[in-house]
């Protein structure tokens, strides 16, 4: 069994194979499908436009990334760290040479590809930021799909109701923390199990938030005003940078202020030790004098108020108005980015922005009228996430007491 062990690739291995064979392939296509005479223009908003010939920018951008893959194989076993690193490198140099390929003959607008990244990943890292909150103080909570829904449809339905996308904001934050507070009690004075509490939040949110829809906002629909953008004064004028950071909606800033102060507060600060040692070891914590009680309930209903703020992007910042199940899995996606970033809010931030990126390039392949179905695109985001979580994701350390009711 030890030698058959030995014998097993790594996942980097793995990966490394078929990033190896994704580059081939492009090179491959590029020299049998490629008009020669075909230009593409990457787009750097204020900076101008890069035009490359397609045909050599795809072959090149191939090959770099097949070096990259190569040298990822040979460091696999004797540095890991590395070989990740070089691995990501050339994922980034392959996703670089398919957009070449796709704007064969037209153009891409890179910084504004980027900005689209930014934006979709915004649920999802709050959602991620969420699940961290919950668990680092260990509770479970699959729940927080269902508060973003339950927020998305009452929030928008205040902000009817009130003519305000404001107090449309501050009712999302609310429902959001009802439910989690809902889970809470079940979970920390009833001692229900976390899993199933999450799944009834999930369901409860899906009739609720339906029901409002049919007898409500249905008959008052109207699609809406959305939150507006905020531009920076003097920052919102610097090229590339500007348009990713400093020209943006109030929700995308508050995800962006909340990933670094989360990161602070876990990690910095009286109140974040509490919480760690909570969700390692309750009874050590209750030891000392930490309320165990207090402190999770405290976390999980700020987590469903951020959730709260997740599911105002949808039908506020987003949209302006409210679907059924508007919120896609993107709850479900938040946990994925939560695991990728091992519990951390930066790494869990580059997570989302992984899986933000992967449905910004579905939406662009849509609008390029690539010749597959959409339905198949609109898969990628989902995809991104399988993948991630059963190849790219090595071994991962959550909270030891998570899931555990805790017992004076």
């Amino acid at each position: 069994m030890a030698e058959k062990s030995k014998s097993r690739f790594s996942r980097v291995q793995v990966l490394a194979a078929l990033l190896l064979l994704l580059s081939l392939f492009l090179v491959v296509i590029a020299a049998s499908r490629i008009n020669p005479a075909s230009i593409s223009s990457l787009g750097f908003e204020k900076l101008g436009q890069a035009k490359v010939p397609s045909r050599r920018g795809v072959m090149l951008l191939g090959t770099l990334s097949a070096a990259a893959s190569v040298v990822a194989l040979l460091l696999s076993k004797r540095n890991a760290r590395t070989a990740v690193t070089t691995l990501v490198a050339g994922l980034m140099v392959v996703i670089l040479s398919i957009l070449t390929a796709l704007a064969q003959g037209g153009s891409i607008d890179l910084v504004g590809m980027l900005a689209s990244s930014l934006r979709m990943s915004t649920p999802i890292a709050l959602a991620a930021l969420a699940g961290i909150l919950c668990e680092k103080s260990g509770v479970i909570n699959i729940g927080i799909e269902g508060m973003m829904l339950a927020a998305a449809a009452f929030g928008f339905g205040a902000n009817l109701a009130a003519k305000n996308l404001w107090v449309g904001l501050l009712a999302a934050m609310l429902v959001g923390g009802l439910m989690a507070a809902l889970h809470a009690v079940m979970c920390i004075r009833y001692k229900a199990d976390q899993v199933i509490s999450g799944t009834a939040i999930n369901v409860l949110a899906v009739g609720l938030s339906g029901f409002l829809r049919r007898a409500y906002l249905v008959n008052a629909f109207s699609v809406g005003a959305t939150l507006p953008i905020v531009r920076i004064p003097f920052l919102s004028q610097v090229p590339v940078l500007g348009a990713l950071f400093f020209r943006s909606q109030p929700i995308l800033y508050t995800m962006m202020i909340l990933v670094p102060a989360m990161y602070f507060v876990l990690f910095y600060t009286p109140w974040g030790l509490r919480t760690r040692a909570v969700g390692e070891h309750p009874r050590a914590a209750d030891t000392v004098g930490v309320n165990v009680y207090r402190v999770q309930y405290i976390n999980v209903i700020v987590a469903g108020m951020i959730a709260g703020l997740a599911g105002a992007w949808f039908s506020l910042e987003t949209v302006g108005s409210f679907e059924d199940v508007m919120t896609v899995g993107k709850g479900y996606i938040g946990l994925a980015a939560m695991i990728f970033g091992n519990w951390n809010p930066i790494g869990a931030f580059l997570g989302a922005l992984l899986f933000g990126f992967a449905d910004a390039l579905q939406i662009k392949l849509q609008i390029l009228n690539v010749p597959l179905p959409y339905q198949f695109l609109g898969m990628a985001p989902y995809l991104v996430t399988m993948v991630v979580l059963a190849g790219l994701i090595g071994r991962t350390t959550p909270p030891a007491a998570e899931g555990k009711a805790y017992e004076k």
